[in-house]
């Protein structure tokens, strides 16, 4: 098999209107994993209980402990510069990305895209059951944005095994 994609997950603060990234995780090729806590912004103000009771980070968390938009701006173009990450929820992903960068006022040096569009039918078909494998056999428990990442390339990566078919690139 080729390179791995690079996988990206955003928690948030709730969906719809007003929700903005809380945390961003990341899956490299080489098993490595970041995982950046956002400060909300002081106009970021919509929480919603029940996204918290999925992903269980509570705001003052946020405000003490995470880290200032600009800064995981910076720190994601560093990493992420001139390349195509792969999320599993593209639409609500890239658009909180997307707000990130745009109250950080910095533009964003990389892509977004649809994993699913890197999937055939059969694997897409055979996506759940093999994502509930990797799952137990991470023994991946904790819902945060950097083991969801890893969770979703190690899914791509079993779905892939099973159907014979390699990573176009990276």
């Amino acid at each position: 098999m080729s390179a791995l994609p690079i996988v990206i997950d955003v928690e948030a603060s709730g969906f719809g209107r007003g929700g903005y990234p809380i945390e961003i995780g990341l899956a490299m090729p080489d098993d490595r994993t970041h995982c950046f806590l956002v400060r909300p912004a002081p106009s970021w103000t919509h929480w919603d209980p029940a996204a918290e009771a999925v992903h269980h980070i509570r705001r003052d968390i946020l405000v003490s402990r995470g880290r200032p938009v600009t800064e995981v701006a910076e720190s994601l173009n560093a990493i992420l510069d001139g390349r195509t990450v792969y999320s599993d929820a593209w639409g609500h992903d890239s658009s909180w990305v997307a707000l990130l960068f745009e109250e950080a006022d910095r533009p964003q040096r990389f892509r977004v895209e649809a994993l699913r569009g890197l999937l055939s039918d059969s694997e897409l078909a055979d996506w759940h059951a093999r994502r509930g494998q990797v799952e137990r056999s991470l023994g991946a428990l904790r819902h945060r944005a950097s083991v969801d990442a890893l969770v979703i390339q190690r899914t791509f990566v079993a779905c892939r095994a099973t159907a014979n078919t390699a990573f176009p690139g990276a």
